[in-house]
């Protein structure tokens, strides 16, 4: 019995990205290589809560990790525009592969400590900062242009899906062998990812001859990025999103101790459903990229429903209610992120992509160390809750500054072209 025609065309639509053996490649290391990391951080925030007892700790650890993408993320988007953007990667997923192994050996000789576990983390961080924004520009030379949306939708779906599998088994793997079993997990995924970038490849291209130095490259993204409205406005809103909304998961240790009292499987549990309702919501991206639904529709969708299930969740005291918020949480925010990376994308030149997707680190990932911070500094003295619930609030309110200033600027455009 064959399949329905109009199935095998909404599949299509959904892996449309999968057709290229490059992105095949990618897809399936990055599959597993991010399931490792994901068992890694899960892990990693269990103990240093244990060993500290501190949320603001908690947070401060976190804000070390990602403060070297605050910093580094645009210099590493420069990099990636001026060195061959699969040399980047295999040195920085290698970098990270053996600090994994190192965090590994220390925890299991129990010589762990938290200062080791913070030069660890900015270490990591700094490796990521030119990582992430060479990888996002990385799609684009694994896929052609129509298929970018797609693969950054199913970029999404890999992220979500590890974090669905990764937690899970490292509460488990945590709970019986304890923490060092799933950081050496994490740093064996790394392999699958440097086999796959080995595997690529590519029709000869011309070496691009560069006449500038960094810096000027650097102010050059700048000064494009003050020059173009809808990426600078994104970037805005994204840093705002990234502070205030999508700093509730560094908290998750103190509702699954604490407030729910469920300890290290149960702190799986919950960002088991956040990554799959995160993993719903990318792949109903993925399908909709072959649709004309327009992209601030999405952008809207998705921040709204994240700030509307973590006010839910704030208020919360049993798992059967915060799973399912977390779920439409973690569906909101991949919905608003995925849009607003395919966005700035396609509204850049093909020679500033590198550049463009360095400002994309410093305001997502790269604010993360703020959003850390805070979210920590909060839930110390007024509890965790109460934390969640206010970045909840400040993320309605961003995006509904972001509404009004979308309506004036459409109605300035239409009066524009009446004149």
């Amino acid at each position: 019995m064959t399949e329905p025609t109009s199935n095998r065309g909404r599949r299509l639509r959904t892996f449309a990205a999968l057709r290229h053996r490059n992105y095949r490649l990618f897809f399936a290391g990055q599959l597993i290589s991010v399931t490792g990391t994901w068992m890694q951080n899960m892990a990693l925030s269990y103990l240093t809560y244990h060993l500290t007892n501190s949320a603001f700790l908690l947070g401060l650890i976190s804000t070390i990790g990602s403060l070297p993408m605050l910093l580094f993320a645009l210099p590493g988007g420069v990099l990636a525009d001026r060195v061959e953007k699969r040399r980047i990667l295999l040195f920085t997923q290698s970098s990270v592969m053996v600090l994994a192994f190192i965090l590994a050996a220390l925890t299991g000789a129990h010589w762990i400590r938290v200062w080791q576990i913070a030069l660890i983390a900015a270490l990591a961080g700094t490796a990521m900062a030119a990582d992430m924004p060479t990888r996002q520009a990385f799609v684009i030379e694994m896929v052609d242009r129509r298929d970018l949306m797609n693969a950054i939708a199913l970029n999404s779906s890999i992220f979500n899906s590890a974090r669905i599998a990764g937690p899970s088994i490292a509460g488990i793997l945590y709970g019986i062998v304890g923490p060092a079993w799933c950081f050496f997990a994490n740093g064996v995924s790394f392999i699958a990812v440097l086999i796959g970038l080995l595997l690529m490849r590519f029709p000869p291209r011309a070496r691009r001859q560069i006449t500038t130095s960094p810096f000027a490259d650097a102010l050059d993204g700048l000064r494009h990025l003050r020059q173009n409205r809808t990426v600078l406005g994104i970037a805005i809103w994204l840093g705002v999103f990234s502070i205030f909304g999508w700093s509730y998961a560094v908290l998750m240790p103190i509702f699954a101790r604490d407030v729910l009292h469920m300890g290290p499987i149960g702190l799986g549990y919950l960002m088991t459903a956040t990554g799959a309702g995160a993993l719903i919501g990318a792949l109903s991206v993925a399908t909709l990229s072959s649709y004309n639904i327009p992209r601030p529709t999405l952008l809207f969708a998705g921040a709204f429903m994240l700030a509307a299930a973590l006010i839910g969740f704030s208020f919360s005291r049993t798992f059967w209610l915060s799973a399912p918020l977390l779920a439409l949480a973690g569906m909101g925010g991949v919905t608003f992120t995925s849009t607003a990376n395919t966005t700035i994308q396609v509204s850049v030149p093909d020679e500033l992509r590198g550049r463009m997707m360095g400002v994309w680190g410093v305001v997502f990932a790269g604010s993360a160390p703020l959003g850390s911070l805070q979210a920590g500094t909060m839930a110390q003295y007024l509890g965790a809750p109460t934390a969640v619930l206010i970045g909840a609030l400040i993320t309605v309110a961003a995006t509904m500054a972001a509404l009004v200033a979308l309506r004036r600027r459409a109605r300035g455009s239409a009066q524009s072209e009446t004149e």
